[in-house]
Order: structure tokens, then sequence, then C-alpha cells
């Protein structure tokens, strides 16, 4: 009779036992400049302070998705700049594995242009993103030339958005203008107005403070017996 290996039997067991999702790490490499990484916290900022009561999408920036039809870590990955999932639920992830998201890829996505990138940005990704991703829309910005360019996912080929009078780009996904300001590329309202970062809201009311400070003093009226 012969014996079957250990090796063997173990395999079989660990065939029939249901294990649990593995959270995969991601395996994005350090951003090219200091700009790229101010760029993509910009954005996150932005986007979580106005979103602050929403629980119903993940935003995050150099983080793998990991997309393999045969759900294997070794192949079929890419990490965007900056991607926006809607409809899911709001939480810290190691990564983005498709096929413990329900299959979900990302709504939208911001590439930050470099030298050793801008082609890649343009051509395979652009194709990723618009073949297997099927995101609904892209952009890609150059933090050093200021180039902004977007574009929509129609009838199954990206469509290049026109800008606005501000030279702004209108993302029906996020319901958001993406534009240039101060050098940098920002998320507007609907109205036209910059989306801020609770560092520049605290700025703001700091401002407005000492003003009305400043004021109540001309006035002859001390604040602090207010």
């Amino acid at each position: 009779m012969l014996a079957i290996p250990k090796q063997t039997v173990l395999e079989r067991n660990q065939e029939a036992l249901p294990f649990p999702p593995i959270e995969l790490e991601s395996r994005e490499p350090p951003l090219e400049t200091e700009l790229h990484f101010r760029q993509i916290m910009l954005l996150l900022e932005c986007l979580e302070f106005l979103w602050r009561e929403r629980n119903d999408f993940y935003a995050m920036g150099n983080l793998t998705i990991y997309y393999s039809p045969r759900q294997r870590k070794s192949e079929d990955f890419r990490g965007p700049d900056f991607f926006v999932v809607l409809g899911t639920e709001r939480k810290p992830r190691k990564s983005w594995v498709v096929w413990e998201e329900n299959g979900q890829y990302p709504n939208v996505i911001v590439e930050l242009l470099s030298e050793s990138t801008a082609n890649v940005d343009r051509g395979m990704k652009k194709e990723i993103y618009q073949n297997i991703f099927r995101t609904p829309e892209y952009f890609w910005f150059d933090p050093h030339t200021l180039e902004l360019k977007g574009f929509e996912l129609l009838r199954s080929i990206y469509q290049e958005l026109s800008p606005n009078d501000r030279g702004w780009l209108w993302s029906e996904q996020l319901q958001l203008f993406l534009g240039i300001h101060d050098q940098k590329l920002r998320v507007f309202t609907p109205g036209g107005e910059l989306v801020p970062t609770p560092e520049e809201v605290a700025q703001f009311a700091s401002i407005q403070q000492e003003k009305l400070v400043t004021k109540l003093q001309e006035l002859g009226i001390d604040p602090n017996q207010l």
C-alpha cells in the first residue's frame, strides 16, 4: 500500500477548508517628488472634508488596486496616484482588491504626470482604465507644467472633456469641477466655490475673528467684556 505524502494530504485539507479573505498589502513605490505627495494629500483632504458626513465612498492615493481575474496578488495590479470609488463602505484599507469589493473599480482616477511616467499615464494606463477598469472618468495633471486633461467613458471609449471658461473640467461622477488654483489641482463646487481643506477653514475663521476684534476695538468695545 502506497503512503500518501503528508504535503498532499495537507494541500487537500486546505482546499476543503474555507479561508477568510486575505487583505493584500499595497506595493506602490514612493512618490517621485514632494510636490506629487502634497498634491495627492490636497485632493484627499478636500474631498474628505467636503464629504465628511458621507460614508458611501472610498478615496485614496498611491494605493495598489488588485484586479486579477484569477484572484492572484502576483499579477494584474495598478496603483493610481488618486482614485475614488463610490457606493462602497468608507473604511481604512491596505489595498483595493477588486474581487473582495464586489467587483468594483474606481469611478474616478487622477494620475499625476512626471517625466518618467507621462507616456505610460497617457498611453498604457489610459487603455487599462478604459478597457479593463471601465472607469467612467480619468484625469491627468502635471504639477510642473500644469497640464490638465480629463476623459469620460462614452460608448466604451474615452472622450476628452471640454473645459469651461475658467479652464475647469466637470466631473459628473463627483458632481464637482476639477481645476487649477494657485498652481495646484483643486476641486470646486457646482457653484464655483473652492472646496477648502480643514486647515484653510481654520485659517479663514481665525482671520474673521481678528477682523471682528479689530472692529469692536475701533468702536470702543472691549471684546473680552462680551
